[in-house]
């Protein structure tokens, strides 16, 4: 696998925009080295992949760029994976009870469209009847 990764050659790897990874670099998630004429051409090493590819990840389970740079960062740094994976374990934690929540309200929400669908058909088969009774009389 190569060493050095143009931006083109990480966006068609991960199916990402070249203005998204700029984007990412920005919020100092990856570190190009820049060549060329002027430091036009950014060029990506193993480590800006490895970082794109936990930014995904992190964003997939719906942490945010933020909390996603803070443990990705945290990695940088692997003397003692302890502090780390006890952050992310809090991290995580966080993130599930938030989406137990989220879960909670839309299982809410959907018995209380279930009741008014229910609630509308009993009263369209009651304007059905009327409807029905007039045409017979």
């Amino acid at each position: 696998m190569a060493t050095q990764f143009s931006i083109s050659d990480l966006a068609k790897e991960f199916d990402l925009t070249t203005r998204a990874i700029r984007f990412y670099e920005d919020m100092g998630l990856l570190e190009p080295e820049r060549s060329g004429p002027g430091g036009r051409n950014r060029v990506y090493s193993s480590r800006d992949r490895t970082r794109l590819k936990l930014t995904l990840r992190a964003k997939r389970l719906g942490l945010s760029l933020n909390e996603a740079k803070d443990l990705i960062d945290m990695y940088d740094t692997p003397r003692d994976t302890g502090p780390q994976l006890k952050k992310f374990l809090v991290v995580l934690a966080e993130h599930r009870q938030q989406l137990e929540s989220q879960l909670a309200d839309l299982h809410a929400t959907l018995e209380e469209v279930k009741t008014h669908e229910k609630e509308a058909r009993t009263l369209l088969a009651k304007a059905d009847k009327l409807v029905q009774k007039k045409g017979a009389a």
